[in-house]
């Protein structure tokens, strides 16, 4: 039975790096799409001066920035488990106050509508 195993396998690792080996040539055969130039997010045929929309990067940005302070609030989780003091509680309620207050006032200049009229 172990020799059946073991030829078995040495059958399918074969046939494995055959496939592998005939797939690798016929994807790296043809080099002209790897000399074009590379800029992500855009073709690189277009024009060059194209118009970038600055409110997706404004939502990226503003996400980013909200998505490091939610991060910032998982290890405050394993502290619920244990006696909080009284200096740990404010910090962390002056904290969500912050963050409450960005969103909001975010919120009110329209930079998280994206389809504004």
């Amino acid at each position: 039975m172990f020799i059946l195993i073991v030829s078995f396998l040495i059958l399918l690792c074969s046939a494995l790096i055959i496939v592998y080996y005939i797939t690798n040539y016929i994807s790296y055969s043809d080099f002209s799409e790897k000399l074009t130039a590379f800029e992500c997010g855009f073709d690189p045929l277009s024009e060059m001066r194209s118009p970038f929309s600055t409110r997706f990067f404004l939502l990226v940005v503003l996400f980013l920035i909200f998505d490091v302070e939610i991060a910032l609030l998982f290890p405050v989780l394993s502290l619920f488990s244990t006696n909080m003091s009284l200096l740990a509680t404010s910090a962390l309620v002056m904290f969500l106050l912050i963050l409450l207050f960005g969103m909001f006032h975010e919120w009110n200049e329209g930079a998280l509508d994206w389809f504004s009229t």
